[in-house]
């Protein structure tokens, strides 16, 4: 599976943010992305999908690389 995620821009200042993101209806809650992550920035929601805290991650992809799902991606976000 891929997953295609739109890049977003902020004209204005030019500040952008790389950000993981989990499509949560194909997730399976393993939690492999949790061990991977090194700034804690994901849980597991209610033992049904994993949820990132977009303030805390700094978009490195560890999660994604780990996600046996494939259903991770890190994208740019307005910062």
């Amino acid at each position: 599976m891929s997953l295609k995620l739109e890049v977003l821009f902020v004209r204005e200042t030019g500040k952008r943010k790389r950000v993981a993101f989990v499509l949560q209806a194909e997730c399976v809650a393993c939690g492999c992305c949790l061990k991977a992550c090194p700034r804690n920035a994901i849980a597991v929601v209610g033992g049904i999908f994993a949820a990132v805290d977009a303030e805390k991650c700094i978009g490195c992809g560890k999660c994604a690389r780990e996600c046996p799902a494939a259903v991770i991606a890190i994208a740019e976000v307005p910062a």
